[in-house]
């Protein structure tokens, strides 16, 4: 088969890297945080590894050679100075609130559950530390992005897929000892996991305890019932919307920004879907002309029974999740 692609097959270069393919997007945008950026390193990868398969001498696996291949194409992009801008704020006829603080990642994108579907199946190798579904939520992929480029290839190469040492240093060009270091200094920088916190861990997916707690925020966000929502938000409940870098936390403060939303009669239908491994719903503002009309996209994180963080993303990320721009208004 490689003989063949090396001769300018075409077909069986696709077939030889057809089965790493979602795993190797996955791992772009577990580099750079971004679905499209992950999609274009994809390209840009597939197409290297096709001009360059004739120096591909099997002293690794072929997977292990597309790895290199996609890392160092990620660490160009990451340490590139075009990321996505700031935005500023642009919801019609709400009034910012005074954020908490500003977010720096704000190029973050989600990732939908149907790309996930058989990429996370693949056994880590011996040095993984985390779980495959953990090492793809938000808060996971977006602590990433604070880290220096070279030790979130590291840590993901490590820790996440478990490539041992000296397979890092080949693909990265480095040394076991600087590979050893770039680690240890990654794991020290990552928050802990919410176990470790003294929180509740999420439910499992698609289980009972999650199906219920999400059906709880669906009644209180179409119906604008700010009560019942507040019930649902912990004490530290985090809010942000990239690529807009105003982010509030803390129940009071969240539940302000959520009247602001609801304010003058906004109603909203939720359509739901699934990203980084969580709830996610498509929101949709209910208009005088019987067109609801896409405002963005919400990803709760949730701790136990209730929501411990929301990201909210622009309408724009709705065709990646199947979601239409607009639908009709459901009756009543």
């Amino acid at each position: 088969m490689i003989s063949r692609a090396r001769a300018g097959d075409s077909d069986a270069f696709r077939e030889l890297t057809e089965s790493y393919r979602r795993e190797l997007q996955v791992h772009c945008y577990r580099m750079l945080g971004s679905f499209q950026d992950a999609e274009d390193a994809l390209q840009e990868t597939l197409l290297a590894a096709w001009q360059g398969l004739g120096g591909f001498e099997g002293r690794a696996s072929l997977r292990t050679w597309l790895y290199r291949i996609a890392t160092n194409r990620c660490l160009n992009a990451r340490r590139s100075a075009s990321r996505r801008p700031a935005k500023q704020w642009d919801v019609p006829h709400v009034d910012l609130l005074d954020p908490t603080r500003l977010g720096e990642v704000v190029w973050l994108e989600p990732c939908p559950d149907a790309l996930l579907t058989g990429a996370l199946d693949t056994p880590s190798g011996p040095e993984a530390r985390y779980e495959q579904t953990e090492a793809i939520s938000l808060a996971f992929v977006t602590a990433l992005q604070a880290l220096p480029p070279r030790q979130v290839a590291v840590l993901i190469l490590r820790d996440v897929l478990g490539f041992r040492a000296h397979e890092v240093a080949d693909m990265l060009g480095s040394s076991v000892e600087s590979v050893k270091s770039a680690l240890k200094r990654a794991r020290a920088s990552l928050p802990r996991p919410p176990a470790t916190e003294g929180r509740e861990p999420p439910p499992a997916a698609g289980s009972p305890a999650e199906d219920a707690t999400v059906a709880r925020f669906v009644r209180a966000w179409e119906s604008a019932d700010l009560d019942a929502l507040v019930a649902l938000l912990t004490d530290d409940v985090f809010m942000s919307m990239p690529p807009m870098p105003f982010e509030y936390e803390g129940r009071d403060v969240v539940a302000s920004f959520c009247a602001r939303i609801f304010r003058a009669g906004r109603r909203f239908d939720l359509v739901p879907t699934r990203a980084n491994g969580q709830p996610a719903f498509g929101a949709y503002l209910r208009g005088p002309s019987g067109v609801s009309n896409g405002t963005g996209l919400y990803v709760l994180t949730l701790s136990g029974d209730q929501i411990r963080a929301m990201t909210r993303f622009e309408n724009s990320v709705l065709p990646s999740f199947g979601l239409p721009r607009s639908l009709r208004n459901r009756p009543g």
